[in-house]
């Protein structure tokens, strides 16, 4: 059976030509021009000028199969600096293309254009694409779908149907003067206005009712929802009233399949759903609804809901593909805020698919392990000033092992492979937290963090055993990381302080979850473990933007192999200077 997409005719044409060139030859090149632009946005009744790629909001999908090459001109028409992340692209050798700003690449600036090309390697499923500078991805982000090999079927049961579902977030204000002021003033920056699904805020928001995603069905049919949080600084529950949801597949990875009535994602994360609909005309419309999990920062988070609508088609009517506006809306009921029991359960649930043709190979012996604290801290202010952090002469900060990481003034990437890192980076961040406290208990009365730019330095083809530890200095909350240029297991997790000599013995070596982006627990840890096989530097960090601001981001430098092919190749010429 033929898929088909709920997407612009531009990108349904796209789609078409590439589920039907059977006969292509496996590793096809996908082409894609991206022009960054300012473009006029309505929303929540107040327009704005906002920064996109080819003019869309959200943007473009991006398709392609695995093993194709995918090469994308950048050009950027606007006043900021940009780059573009590819997040959960393993990147192979080619970390060039990765896209964070002064990690793997000087910005591209204004009038300058940049070409990132990648071979899509070993993967399948629903990835992303968003700036990775400053607070632009707020509106600069789209999908990435990558299809099997021709040939090659789902693990599952073929949906009839695939719709991408990008949640974000919408500031009526400019995003980069919010930022601004955050940072100037050492306070949390204002909360966003609204959620979005697919750009759109839905009719619980004021204003909204004609901005609403909808997602228009047929009885007795199968929707893969290739679900995505694109949102700045929220983990988000997601359900369909009187639809049960069926994952498929987490960061582009494929699991065994479990029924869920609600999900839990966290910004960078992705989920494939299967959604089968009533077997006949039901008579009523559906809301689909996102709100927050928090267990924090009162006052500093988007505590609404977003809805969107699915509407079945209507059999009775006589002009097809009609649909009834007059049925009575069923609202799915959702997890209280702080739901951190939900979470734990739903998140202990995902398991790989762990078969021959999609195994799990998790590393079994360790031959670096590391143990790092995640969560906020503080600055002083500056001789003479006043802030709004936590008290007033201090400014929010985030660390990891009490360093909060300063972005170089050039790319760290470059550095190296030009064998220019001095004054640029040092290769001593701390294995461990050079002054253990008690993490989750009392706080300690010194919560000022350091500043640097340290990386870790791995040799290649090391398996690493990392240990990230929240703590409780400012408050326990979740914090969701990501890993550029890696999938890692999720072997254990837990609540309260990590038992280095207990916990490990309950760890999952058989069939753990694999993701780029997990959240570490409110109050807890996640131990993951990963192969160093992939050459460069690579950057780690929160994917709540708020502490990423702050501070919670570090970097692994994975040294080349012995061989050729585990060797970084030679950067473009079109790389971007600083």
């Amino acid at each position: 059976m033929a898929i088909s997409y709920l997407l612009p005719c531009s990108a349904l044409v796209a789609v078409l030509v590439l589920l039907f060139s059977v006969g292509m030859a496996e590793g096809a090149i996908r082409e894609y021009q991206f022009d960054v632009q300012m473009t006029n946005v309505t929303r929540l009744c107040s327009s704005k000028s906002i920064v996109t790629v080819n003019g869309q909001f959200p943007g473009p999908t991006v398709f392609a199969r695995e093993g194709d090459l995918v090469v994308v001109r950048v050009v950027n028409h606007v006043p900021y600096n940009m780059s573009i992340h590819w997040h959960g692209i393993r990147q192979l050798r080619s970390g060039w293309a990765d896209g964070p700003a002064y990690i793997t690449q000087c910005p591209i600036q204004s009038g300058q254009s940049y070409v990132y090309k990648f071979t899509i390697t070993g993967q399948r499923g629903t990835l992303w694409w968003h700036a990775h500078i400053s607070w632009l991805r707020a509106t600069v982000y789209g999908p990435i779908v990558i299809l099997p090999k021709p040939g090659v079927p789902y693990p599952f049961p073929a949906p009839d149907k695939e719709v991408p579902i990008m949640f974000g977030e919408w500031w009526t204000a400019d995003t980069e003067a919010v930022i601004s002021q955050a940072l100037q003033t050492g306070g949390g920056p204002n909360v966003s206005d609204a959620f979005t699904i697919n750009g759109l805020p839905g009719p619980l928001y004021n204003c909204s009712a004609k901005d609403t995603f909808k997602l228009k069905v047929q009885p007795g049919k199968t929707y893969m929802l290739r679900i995505i949080n694109a949102a700045l600084n929220d983990e988000l529950f997601f359900s369909i009233a009187g639809h049960p949801l069926t994952i498929v597949d987490v960061d582009a990875v494929y699991i065994k399949p479990i029924t869920v009535e609600t999900i839990l994602i966290t910004p960078g994360q992705t989920t494939n759903v299967l959604l089968t609909t009533k077997p006949s005309y039901p008579g009523a419309t559906y809301y689909m609804l996102a709100a927050p999990y928090s267990t924090g920062r009162p006052g500093t988070f988007d505590n609404t809901t977003v809805a969107g609508i699915l509407e079945y088609e209507d059999p009775a009517s006589p002009s097809p593909a009609a649909f009834n506006k007059n049925l009575p809306v069923l609202r799915p009921t959702l997890p209280q805020i702080n739901d951190t029991s939900f979470v734990a359960n739903y998140t202990g649930k995902l398991r790989s698919l762990a078969t021959a043709e999609y195994p799990a190979d998790v590393p079994r012996e360790v031959d670096r392990r590391f143990f790092f604290t995640v969560g906020l801290g503080t600055h002083p202010c500056a001789v003479n000033g006043t802030c709004q952090g936590p008290t007033n002469d201090t400014r929010f900060a985030a660390s990891v092992n009490n360093v909060s990481f300063v972005l170089p003034t050039t790319a760290l990437l470059q550095s190296h492979f030009t064998g220019r890192s001095n004054g640029v980076y040092s290769p001593n961040f701390p294995a461990a937290p050079l002054i253990p406290f008690n993490y989750t208990g009392t706080p300690p009365n010194n919560t000022k963090v350091s500043n640097g730019t340290k990386l870790v330095v791995l040799p290649y083809g090391a398996s690493v055993e990392l240990v990230m530890q929240g703590t409780s200095i400012l408050g326990a909350e979740s914090h969701p990381l990501h890993l550029h240029g890696f999938n890692f297991f999720v072997v254990g997790q837990g609540f309260g302080n990590f038992d280095p000599v207990k916990d490990p013995a309950k760890y999952n070596l058989v069939d753990p979850v694999e993701r780029n982006t997990v959240g570490v627990p409110a109050g807890g840890w996640v131990a993951i473990r990963f192969l160093a096989d992939n050459p460069g530097v690579w950057f780690m960090h929160c994917h709540l933007e708020v502490h990423v601001s702050w501070g919670l981001k570090m970097a692994w430098l994975v040294l080349d192999g012995d061989r050729p092919n585990e060797k970084l190749l030679p950067p473009p010429s079109d790389l971007p200077k600083c």
